[in-house]
């Protein structure tokens, strides 16, 4: 079974800020905890975060590896460089990552006909009014 991660995007407040921060094409996110369910976050599972309060994107994850030793050991995560953008979801702030089952994970936006996502602020917007 396929599960997801989430997790809070510090220092950015954006998607276009996200990939202005992160100017290598190696996408790695770094934890303390190594997640226990590995094989299933490998599944096809992918990282959402969290933007001032909204889910907005996910990334694909690629893989997971945990380096150093003792006090040093870390978890690295792969990420895809792509970015997938999803219909905004309130989410409270947390500590770390949590897993997020497929149910509760947010459904990826759609294009328009000029291949543009929809304004944030938007699809915010027609999801309070439930219209979405």
């Amino acid at each position: 079974m396929t599960l997801h991660l989430i997790k809070l995007c510090v220092g950015c407040d954006t998607i276009e800020a996200l990939q202005a921060w992160h100017t290598s094409t190696d996408w790695r996110v770094h934890t303390r905890q190594t997640p226990t369910r590995r094989d299933a976050l490998l599944e096809g599972g992918s990282l959402y975060r969290v933007f001032k309060g909204l889910v907005l994107c996910r990334q694909p994850i690629l893989d997971i590896v945990t380096v150093g030793e003792g006090q040093a050991r870390r978890c690295e995560i792969v990420l895809s460089p792509e970015i997938v953008r999803v219909s905004p979801a309130p989410r409270r702030p947390f500590q770390g990552w949590r897993y997020l089952t497929p149910e509760e994970a947010p459904a990826d936006l759609s294009t328009g006909t000029e291949g543009q996502a929809l304004p944030v602020e938007l699809a915010s917007r027609l999801r309070e009014l439930g219209a979405w």
